[in-house]
């Protein structure tokens, strides 16, 4: 993906004048300039200058009076699923980014790029050929919050013919963002859990002795270990630390590991490096609630089992760039290694939960956008676009939600986030009532002293999904629990009094496989007066996964409910008309 096409040259351009202005921008090349008629080709050293080329010079740099292109130069045949997208905006909710890229088929990975430049770069892989067209055309030129989207072919060496059927005919929505999966969340049945890499951070100074001479260290750890590893060593110039990436069993990634940490601590005592070199793992916030526990007890039973020191970083240093925090970890080699096993033994549980609550979701509420579940931070403060065809104003899930029930869900939040979740002048209510399509109201404080508020939420499920799920989030951003708890609401549905045993079940069956599944408190509360509606409260309190589950399975039972109810009323016909 390095190699470069130049296009809309004046006929007189010659290489020297390429090589001038690649010169002038500071992008190395490694080839001559091949200039044709018109246009010409070249090489750049990696695919970071690559992408640094076509975001410096592309339709910026004029050579005889015309405005160069710079794109990368893909074979025909490799034109198949996969796009680059740029020049996004940089504060855009990912979720609005999802409801364009959805529009066009179903996403199999969508990866950020790393970019010098202000805004942001998504590779994108979609199912089929015609899906990736189809955004192509649509996408580039796409005003977004003044911002012009650029869409180009980078190369896609697996042949079409390697999806199968089924996934060609799968729904439109996503898969999951990072290394590329086959398929659509609603469609994998188990994720493994070396599908989770460990992503440590090293210094940079001891980069060189991790690769040793001509790679042979490093190959020599991946032969052992059966890992693959990558060592980003061109991302962030000059920076103090840079990442690296280990995907292999759990055993395996330890193991790998292991072999890093040893390898710093020779390199040290030879080069008589004399500050401590602690472990840094990088870990997505969303598992670091968990890794922590009700708290800090899940942290401090990992300190006092492996004799180690373990801190994290905070909340505050989490961007759109940047949704992982560092967990440092101080002690021996041997220490450390051991920590290493407890903490990411914890991150792969909460992912596989998470997985699972995501593949549950996906069969309760066909058509969902499995990536507002949260897998990245949602970022606040922009709305979703207010322009463009109406296709790219609604999310992609009308039919769906013409046949969907309203439905009413009181959530109760802490009375302090009220003013960010309503925001300046009601702006950010206003912008979360648009994105998810539902009616949210902050009820009146019962008491002065109230501690908790109530948000009433009237939509149909998707719109359910998303804004409850925007309110988890922004709960969360603006730090309104302790950053070693994870955000857990109360939420409240009524259902008729008649259904109340049903959500019960027999001797509270129903009710203990519906906590158990979910993860989530259920309780109906015993003596209660039915509302003026013949209405009883259902109560739901755990984090967002677990809430929605609960709350889709009980509206599956009064579905039923009100189903065997019809079924009876045509059974017993319409009442007879007494003889005289």
């Amino acid at each position: 993906m390095n190699k470069l096409y130049i296009g809309s040259l004046s006929e007189n351009a010659v290489p020297s004048d390429l090589e001038s202005i690649f010169k002038d921008a500071k992008i190395p090349v490694s080839g001559p300039f091949l200039v044709k008629t018109g246009y010409a080709f070249v090489d750049c050293p990696d695919d970071s200058w690559a992408l640094k080329a076509i975001e410096t010079l592309s339709g910026k740099v004029e050579l005889h009076g015309k405005l160069i292109e710079v794109e990368h130069s893909v074979p025909k045949r490799q034109r198949i699923r996969k796009l680059q997208i740029r020049n996004i905006p940089p504060h855009l909710q990912w979720e609005v980014l999802d409801s364009f890229l959805v529009q066009y088929g179903v996403v199999e990975s969508c990866e950020q790029v790393t970019t010098e430049s202000e805004t942001a770069v998504v590779n994108v892989t979609y199912s089929n050929k015609d899906q990736a067209r189809q955004a192509l055309d649509k996408l580039n030129g796409f005003q977004l919050e003044n911002f012009t989207l650029k869409v180009a072919y980078i190369p896609d060496d697996m042949a079409p013919q390697q999806n199968s059927p089924q996934q060609l005919r799968g729904r439109r929505g996503f898969g999951q963002r990072g290394s590329s999966r086959q398929g659509s969340p609603g469609s994998v049945s188990k994720q493994k859990a070396y599908d989770l890499p460990l992503r440590l951070l090293v210094p940079t100074q001891f980069v060189g002795a991790i690769i040793g001479k001509e790679g042979a260290t490093i190959r020599n750890i991946t032969k052992q270990t059966q890992s693959k590893i990558d060592v980003h060593r061109k991302e962030n110039a000059g920076a103090a630390e840079k990442s690296i990436t280990i995907l292999s069993t759990p055993e395996g990634t330890s193991a790998a590991c292991k072999s890093i940490l040893e390898i710093m601590h020779k390199e040290a005592q030879d080069i008589k490096f004399t500050e401590e070199i602690p472990l840094k793992i990088l870990a997505h916030n969303n598992f670091v609630g968990r890794l922590i526990g009700k708290e800090g007890r899940n942290l401090k039973k990992i300190e006092q089992d492996t004799d180690t020191k373990i801190t994290i970083s905070p909340l505050q240093e989490l961007t759109l760039y940047n949704p992982e925090r560092t967990i440092t970890v101080k002690g021996s080699v041997e220490t450390c290694a051991k920590a290493e096993e407890e903490i990411m033994k914890k991150i792969r549980e909460s992912y596989e939960n998470d997985l699972a609550s995501m593949n549950l979701q996906a069969h309760l509420i066909p058509g969902l956008n499995l990536n507002a579940l949260g897998l990245f931070p949602p970022t606040s403060g922009m709305p979703p676009p207010t322009s463009g065809p109406p296709s790219a104003m609604t999310p992609p899930y009308t039919q769906f939600e013409q046949h969907s029930e309203t439905e009413t869900v009181h959530l109760f939040i802490p009375a302090l986030s009220v003013g960010a979740i309503i925001g300046k002048q009601g702006q950010h209510i206003k912008q979360l009532s648009r994105f998810a399509g539902a009616s949210i109201k902050i009820a009146p404080a019962e008491a002065p002293d109230a501690k908790v508020r109530m948000v009433i939420i009237t939509g149909p499920p998707e719109a359910q999904f998303k804004a409850q799920g925007r309110i988890y989030g922004k709960i969360k951003e603006e730090n309104f629990v302790s950053p070693k708890e994870e955000v857990k609401l109360e939420a409240h549905i009524r259902v008729p009094s008649f259904a109340a045993g049903r959500v019960i079940g027999k001797g509270g069956k129903t009710v203990n496989e519906l906590q158990n599944l979910s993860s989530a408190e259920v309780v109906v509360p015993r003596d209660q007066t039915p509302d003026e509606n013949d209405q009883v409260v259902v109560k739901i309190t755990g984090h967002f996964y677990a809430c929605q589950v609960a709350q889709r399975k009980i509206q599956e039972i009064l579905t039923q409910v009100k189903q065997h109810q019809q079924q009876k009323a045509l059974q017993s016909g319409p009442p007879q008309s007494r003889r005289k």
